[in-house]
């Protein structure tokens, strides 16, 4: 692009110089710049600050997780963190209230559904009738879970690989939300540690999945 030598209705090159030049020499240029470097050291103060703070309320959180019951056998399983574990008991309270696991899959709304009209049959779905915090939570965990977890790897891949109605990546991981639930159920109910082949039982080609 050429700077034109003279524009009627604009800035040409001549004159853009000389704003440039009388930029350079203005001493608001100066005064500018040191504020603007205060300001940014402000801005950085407060971020340590915040930041500070921040970690002291994730240490008092995982303190007061630690006292509930089952808490810390829950956050032994791996790639379930403390974070998790805090808003679990804070959408479902005292777990020990409930009788039945089904319970907390209905609270989470990932209870099953089938979406029909008259004589069309729609497709199941789950019914999102239930406590959306709790769901997200269940949902972001499940991922690092199937990560690193080997017990919901070797489920997530049996349930993507099986011959038998296998499941799309999306479905494999609603249901591995639900056995979540069933297995922070039975942990905070019994105080018991996670056993992963309890999980894997029975399934087919069992031994194939806990060496994967």
């Amino acid at each position: 692009m050429k700077w034109k030598p003279f524009v009627q209705r604009g800035v040409g090159m001549k004159r853009a110089t000389k704003l440039v030049e009388a930029g350079k020499k203005s001493v608001s240029i100066k005064i500018g710049i040191q504020f603007s470097k205060r300001e940014l050291d402000y801005l950085l103060d407060q971020y340590e600050l915040y930041k500070g703070q921040l970690e002291q309320l994730d240490k008092e959180l995982e303190d007061l997780v630690e006292t509930l019951p089952g808490s810390k056998q829950m956050m032994k399983i791996s790639g379930l963190g403390s974070t998790t574990i805090a808003l679990f008991f804070s959408e479902v309270g005292d777990i020990t209230t409930y009788s039945h696991p089904q319970q907390l899959v209905n609270l989470a709304g990932l209870s099953l559904r089938e979406h029909s009209s008259g004589k069309f049959k729609g497709q199941t779905r789950i019914t999102k009738r239930g406590r959306s915090r709790l769901r997200r939570a269940l949902y972001l965990s499940i991922r690092p879970l199937v990560a690193h977890n080997p017990t919901f790897k070797a489920l997530h891949q049996y349930y993507t690989t099986r011959s038998k109605k296998p499941l799309k990546k999306q479905q494999s991981l609603i249901a591995l939300c639900c056995k979540l639930l069933r297995v922070l159920f039975v942990i905070g109910q019994k105080q018991c540690e996670f056993d992963g082949s309890k999980l894997l039982r029975g399934l087919p080609q069992i031994q194939a999945l806990q060496a994967a």
